[in-house]
């Protein structure tokens, strides 16, 4: 028999009403927070437990039928064949049968059905037939452990819990978990004070806040309650940011984060396009997704990844940060609760130890800027990225090689323009051709990105600009899209659609085929 929790012929577990006096009762026992799950699991016990004491209080003055025993009319019975189903006993005469030993037929009304008879006292050899001396039959168990239940459940049983505690009230959540809001521990003024006090000491953080409560001497109440109360002050108090990846809880002070976490630098601000996405045929569509821009509308559906590479574009490289596109944010340290996520990035070569910041709205990452110093990175190199061991913590790799003099792009602003000429630079690492740029006047190209916000022009001026100038280093005079792309990106953050988009709608601009561009023939021959 199946408890009604769940059953074969069920598939689904939910909440109830008078559940939130169970949970907070549950919570006041525990004296400590309680997560989403572990609330879940106390949950079902309860119900399998509710539900295995009903079934003994109906079963409590009743027999289970045997039809070898006798059976006195009124007597309560229970049928383990008939999915122990019950009936009381209403009748009984004698039963005839001419190859049976004398024997008894009862006749039993059940809770929910017609009457029916049964044989009893019956002397012959039966299936149901029990000796008197075996094992009591018992009530019986839940049809599925707890474990089943939840998988069986779903995610959405625990999303529709969630969505119950949360409409209770007197319920506080802080990352997971759950406490009665009136048994808060008192934190006080005096103590958040303390605590920036002590996190100033620290250079801002980041501090676990078990360090912090160490540090003040601790609050009156179990441990798990401190932290749980001294979390939820710290985090309603504008002075903290709580910046720890998921399963981790880190405090900084706000004031004291790097200004590019703050406030997304310009080179990386980007001004949303209007475009239409059906002019990108599976080419451009392609290409997009190859160059995963943290900006382009990409989920990565793959199979899960704990490693990616990045190309680096002008703003990056300049501002040392790294785009986090589709691919990395499928295994990157983030935090739904938090908008900036404090990282160690890690040298995979040598094991040096650098600061990163993620900021998750703006889709990058800082702290990089002594990696791509340290190895001379152009932009267009390839940075290879992937998930420590350890919480927290990235690892930076490149296909480092002997330093050798190669042929490259160089930016050199000229009268207020976008300009390149091609020169020799030494490179140690592998970068892609197509968008290997370099630069031997970085102030001046700062200087050149200023103007250019003065007025705003728009994206099909700059693609003009960089197609002019990009053409003479073809003796076709044609550019790659990743070659613009890249180029475009010096003085405006513009992701691949828009600027394939506009390429395609306007006049002013030729295909050539196999991702080649040119300035239209007209604008050519001005």
């Amino acid at each position: 028999m199946a408890l009604s929790t769940l059953s074969p012929s069920t598939n689904s577990f939910s909440s109830r009403p008078e559940d939130l006096e169970f949970i907070g009762n549950l919570l006041l026992e525990k004296e400590r927070p309680l997560s989403t799950l572990a609330i879940a699991r106390r949950l079902i016990e309860e119900r399998l437990e509710a539900e295995r004491r009903a079934l003994l209080e109906r079963f409590s003055n009743a027999s289970f039928y045997n039809p070898a025993a006798s059976f006195d009319i009124g007597e309560r019975l229970i049928f383990p064949a008939l999915n122990f189903a019950a009936g009381d006993v209403i009748g009984k005469r004698t039963g005839v049968h001419p190859e049976l030993e004398p024997f008894e037929v009862i006749s039993v009304r059940f809770e929910d059905g017609p009457g029916q008879e049964f044989a009893s006292c019956l002397k012959a050899p039966h299936a149901l037939s029990r000796d008197s001396d075996d094992d009591a039959q018992t009530v019986p168990g839940p049809a599925l452990t707890v474990d089943e239940i939840l998988d069986a459940s779903g995610p959405e049983f625990l999303e529709d819990l969630e969505d119950v505690l949360l409409a209770a009230g007197n319920l506080v959540r802080l990352k997971d978990e759950w406490f009665v809001r009136d048994l808060l521990l008192d934190v006080g003024e005096a103590n958040l004070n303390l605590a920036e006090a002590v996190l100033d000491m620290h250079a801002g953080g980041p501090l676990q806040t078990t360090e912090i409560l160490e540090l003040l001497g601790g609050l009156a109440g179990p441990a798990a309650l401190q932290e749980f109360s001294m979390n939820y002050a710290l985090l309603h108090d504008d002075r903290f940011d709580e910046v720890g990846p998921t399963g981790a809880v880190l405090w900084f002070l706000r004031h004291m984060e790097p200004k590019e976490v703050q406030e997304t630098p310009l080179p990386l601000q980007y001004s949303r396009q209007d475009h239409d996405r059906r002019l990108l045929d599976d080419d451009m569509l392609d290409l997009e997704a190859e160059i995963d821009d943290e900006l382009s509308p990409l989920r990565y559906a793959g199979d899960e990844i704990s490693g990616a590479t990045v190309t680096l574009i002008y703003p990056h490289r300049r501002l040392g940060t790294l785009p986090l596109n589709a691919r990395l944010r499928t295994f990157f340290p983030t935090a739904r609760r938090s908008e900036r996520v404090y990282v160690t990035l890690v040298d995979a070569r040598d094991g040096e130890e650098f600061t990163g910041w993620i900021v998750r709205r703006a889709r990058y990452v800082c702290g990089l800027g002594p990696f791509f110093r340290k190895y001379g990175l152009p932009v267009g190199a390839y940075v290879e990225v992937s998930r420590d061991e350890k919480a927290g913590r990235i690892l930076l790799d490149l296909d480092q090689y002997r330093p050798r003099r190669e042929l490259v792009r160089l930016i050199t602003p000229a009268n207020n323009q976008l300009t390149f000429r091609e020169a020799r630079g030494t490179i140690g690492a592998s970068y892609d051709e197509l968008m290997v740029l370099g630069t031997e006047e970085p102030a001046a190209v700062d200087a050149l990105f200023e103007a250019s916000l003065k007025p705003a022009r728009p994206l099909a001026h700059h693609i003009r600009d960089a197609l002019r100038a990009l053409a003479p280093l073809s003796p076709q005079g044609t550019v790659h899209l990743k070659t613009l792309y890249s180029a475009v990106n010096v003085l405006r953050r513009c992701p691949p659609g828009p600027l394939m988009t506009t390429l395609v709608s306007s006049r002013d601009f030729d295909y050539v085929g196999d991702h080649y561009w040119r300035s239209a023939r007209r604008d050519r021959q001005r």
